[in-house]
């Protein structure tokens, strides 16, 4: 059996974080490193190692996660304002754990182009 990844170790609470959601498909918590004032992961509790890597089996899920994210942004006031929903796939997207994760970056004006 492979080796549990962060997130899973998070959803498995073996690993400690500031969560803001959670239900039976997936987890939200903020990052422990931001990138903006505001930065969540959403997350399916499901390991699905990328974007790439999904099926049509897990278009639900795909589906909840961004309904999740923007759910988040209203219930911690910042929707109104703007909010930036990012998925990184692979080394060059800037994938740091092969976990699918959503980020939900807010609380500043974002420049575009990103990185």
């Amino acid at each position: 059996m492979p080796e549990k990844t962060l997130f899973e170790k998070i959803c498995d609470r073996e690993i400690p974080a500031t969560i803001v959601h959670e239900d039976d498909r997936c987890i939200c918590f903020k990052d422990i490193s931001p990138q903006a004032p505001i930065h969540y992961l959403v997350i399916p509790r499901k390991p699905i190692p990328r974007v790439a890597e999904a099926s049509a089996d897990d278009e639900a899920v795909l589906g909840h996660l961004l309904l999740i994210a923007s759910k988040v942004a209203r219930d911690e006031g910042f929707a109104e304002n703007g909010f930036r929903l990012v998925i990184n796939n692979g080394r060059d997207g800037g994938e740091a754990v092969p976990h699918l994760h959503v980020h939900l970056l807010a609380g500043r004006p974002l420049e575009w182009p990103p990185g």
